[in-house]
């Protein structure tokens, strides 16, 4: 049996440090790059910033949409760069934000996270909100696979808020907490079973860099043993100084995702970049 997912995440974290870095090839980025505007500007693309994050970064995290616009033949360059990148030894977080019942979530489950399907990746991002009882079968089928699933719970962009801070109770809880709590609440227990203890779990949740954890009820208590995936570092604003302040206690489990501070950086420059802001991290957490 290979090691679980929390084993690998935290082996790359403490060797290479928290970035995690987005392959998101934006038209305009594939302008800046000197490539063209189909599948195979993605493809080089894509594995350009493989080459870049190999050896310097522990994980990459392909957004898929981007891909998706190109139809089967961009399918066909993330299933190119997600091989590559996991060639490497790169970890491949799927940057899909699934989400739905029964059969489809199970579909979704195993394009993503079944050993040998095309699309396979070692972990990949899923919303709760159909219900977080309904990825009950996909946090099962991460487990069994040694595989991560990313749970949407307080993301960076502003206009979740309302959603993601609004009160809920019921007969499992003793007193009212935010939608993002449940979420987390209702997920999270996956990472407390014997098999996991004394490290990261395979359920991770996203929680934006730019949030403020006392308003969406995410306190430390609901976060050990739980990988974060942060998104809002650089572009949106916040920087590795933010780390502690805003993760506190928890800081070590966060994954810091950057894309386009990183990507402007181009084909010249991005390896280069990858390095300085790794090693900006690591020296904050060892502060």
């Amino acid at each position: 049996m290979s090691d679980s997912f929390g084993v690998r995440l935290r082996t790359a974290m403490d060797r290479f440090g928290p970035l995690c870095v987005g392959i998101d090839p934006h038209a305009a980025l594939l302008d800046q790059w000197g490539l063209g505007q189909d599948a195979d500007g993605l493809r080089a693309f894509g594995l350009g910033v493989v080459d870049a994050a190999a050896g310097r970064a522990g994980v990459v995290k392909p957004q898929v949409a981007f891909f998706e616009r190109f139809g089967s033949r961009g399918f066909a360059a993330l299933e190119d760069v997600m091989g590559a990148a996991r060639d490497a030894g790169l970890l491949v977080l799927a940057d899909a934000k699934r989400g739905d019942i029964g059969s489809t979530m199970a579909g979704y489950a195993s394009a993503w996270l079944e050993p040998g399907s095309p699309l396979e990746s070692d972990a990949v991002t899923i919303s709760p909100y159909l219900g977080p009882e309904s990825l009950r079968d996909t946090l099962a089928a991460a487990v069994h696979a040694d595989k991560g699933v990313f749970v949407l719970a307080a993301t960076s962009n502003p206009e979740a808020a309302a959603l993601q801070t609004a009160r809920t109770v019921d007969v499992a809880a003793t007193e009212e907490q935010t939608v993002a709590a449940r979420v987390a609440r209702d997920v999270t227990w996956v990472n407390h079973s014997a098999a996991f203890a004394g490290g990261l779990g395979p359920v991770g949740l996203v929680v934006g860099a730019t949030v403020d954890r006392a308003e969406v009820g995410l306190d430390d208590a609901l976060l050990v043993d739980t990988p974060i995936l942060a998104p809002g570092f650089g572009a949106q604003g916040a920087t590795e100084d933010d780390l502690i302040p805003r993760f506190g206690a928890v800081a070590r489990n966060v994954l810091a995702s950057e894309s386009r501070s990183i990507l402007r950086a181009g084909p010249a420059g991005i390896a280069e970049e990858i390095r300085i802001r790794n090693l900006r991290y690591q020296e904050v957490l060892r502060a």
